[in-house]
This record gives C-alpha cells, structure tokens and sequence, in this order.
C-alpha cells in the first residue's frame, strides 16, 4: 500500500502581479517547508487557488517543483469538469508527482451519486498503478458523504483519501474502514492534525505553510507520547486557528508567511474595510505570537 507518513503542507499558490503563477517564489516555499521537516509537499490544494489557474501554470509549477522538491510532491487536480481533472491528473503524474487528489468538481453542486460517478469514471482514465486520493473539501467544492468515500474506496481504484472536512465523527468512521481495507487515510484539516497523527494517519496541514516549524514539533511529542507538550503545542496550533476561522481561505496563511518573509502575492479577493483592520491585529499579534512559538517548537 502507498504511504505518505508525517506532516505533509498543503501550499499557498504565490502570485504575481498579474495574477499569474510566481515561480521562484513558490520554490522559496517549498525550499522553506523542507528546511523546517516537511515529509512531503501538496500543490493546488484548498489554499492553492486552483480556479485562477490554467492547465499550463499548474502543469509548469508541477514539473519544476517535482525537480526541486526533495520530498514527495503530491497534486491536487480540481477543476469544473471530467475532461480538465483528467489532463491535469496525467500532465501531473506524467511529471513525477506522488499522487493526485481528486476533489469533487467545483462551482456547481453536486449530489453523492453524482460525486461517486465523477470519480469513478476519473479512475478509468487513469493507468492502473496511479496514485489516486479522494478529496473531500467541503469549504471549496461538493461534500462527498462519508458513506460515498468508502464505498469508492473498497472499489480498489483509490490509494486512499484526504479528508479535509473537519468532522471527528467522518474521521472515525474513515479511520475504521481504512483499518479494514487497503488504503492510506491522510487527514487534511488542521482541527484534527494531533488526533490524525495520534492515530497513526498522515496529515495534510494548511497551517504548515505558515508555521511548518510548529507542526513538525507537535508532530514528534506525538509520536514521543509526551502528552504534556502536546497539550502546549496543540494549545498553540489552536491559537493560530481561531485567527484563521476569522477570515476566508486562503487569506490568513497568505498573511502569516508574508510576515516571515515569503512571497505570496496579493489575496484573492480584496478585504473589507472591517476586515483589514482586524488583519492588522493579526499581524501585530502573530508578530509577539511568532519568537515564543518558534523557542518551543525548537526546543522539542
């Protein structure tokens, strides 16, 4: 069975002025998330902006961060429609990627049985021995119902899922089946990264993009079972959460690597004047918040 163990970041897509995909700033991401232990890298996830991008830009950035990389590289292939997943998914693996993770078509919704009927005929396109994960991303396209995913996934078309909804009631039930069948459950909600890494599941973090150094940390007093600095270091994680939840995606994660010196390019859609000021205490906040969580994560 394919594993993608540890901490995996799902990466913020930098822009440049024109809205176009920039490079060498996406490479300083990469090159700063592996520095920190990053065991592998996700593009075009949530955070990355996908809609805004042609198949060419996403193909490009692809085959050069596979190049650059020194981890696993895996691809998030959500698009409107059947035939641009399918094209993404092959330009993606034919380029070295891992894995590709497949959401549910975006802007439009769709039912479970249209979902289950999407990624199934997706498989078909695909070469026998492709990487393969669902993604359910409730926040950016259609809900894939628990019951859905595993029934896709006991096909055996699948690797496994990345399930970034949030719910510990879903991430049970996944984890049980996954005990059960032959597929790797990745989680990819930060809510739930110490339970996920707890239970031995892979994780997808948004949150790593900004503060890698805090996730790898809480990711290794987990597997030391030093219950009380994960008790600390969760208690930071959720810090940076609840200023997250305050803003939409991609908007805070943007924010936070800004203030460490990467290149993000502007945000997707402009602020309101409310929220810009509520911006400006984050950033004073995450200024004093940043040196003692960079000591404690050091420190482990």
């Amino acid at each position: 069975m394919l594993e993608f163990p540890g901490v995996h970041v799902s990466l913020v897509t930098p822009r440049g002025k024109q809205g176009d995909v920039d490079f060498s700033a996406a490479f300083e991401m990469v090159d700063h998330c592996c520095k920190a232990g990053i065991r592998g890298v996700l593009l075009f996830g949530e955070e990355g902006e996908y809609p805004a991008f042609t198949v060419v830009e996403r193909s490009r950035l692809v085959y050069l961060a596979v190049k650059r990389s020194p981890v696993p590289v895996l691809v998030g292939v959500g698009s409107p429609t059947l035939d641009l997943s399918v094209e993404l998914a092959q330009e993606a693996l034919g380029a070295g990627a891992a894995a590709v993770l497949l959401p549910p078509p975006c802007f439009y919704h769709y039912q479970p049985d249209e979902i289950a009927e999407f990624c199934t005929q997706f498989a078909r396109h695909m070469e026998r021995d492709a990487a393969i994960f669902l993604y359910n991303t409730p926040c950016t396209a259609s809900e894939t119902p628990v019951e859905t995913a595993v029934r896709l996934l006991e096909t055996g078309l699948f690797a496994g899922i990345d399930d970034a909804g949030g719910d510990p009631q879903s991430f049970a039930c996944l984890r049980a089946a996954a005990g059960r069948g032959s597929f790797q459950l990745l989680v990819g909600h930060d809510r739930l990264f110490p339970a996920a890494r707890a239970a031995g599941c892979g994780a997808v973090s948004a949150a790593a993009c900004a503060v890698p150094e805090l996730l790898v940390a809480l990711d290794r007093v987990t597997g030391a079972g030093n219950r009380a600095e994960v008790d600390r270091l969760s208690g930071l994680l959720g810090e940076f959460l609840d200023w997250t939840a305050r803003f939409p995606q991609p908007v805070m994660v943007k924010t936070a690597a800004a203030l460490r010196g990467l290149k993000t390019g502007p945000l997707p859609v402009p602020l309101s004047p409310g929220k810009q000021r509520l911006l400006e205490e984050f950033r004073e906040w995450f200024r004093d918040w940043l040196p003692a969580m960079k000591k404690l994560a050091a420190n482990v």
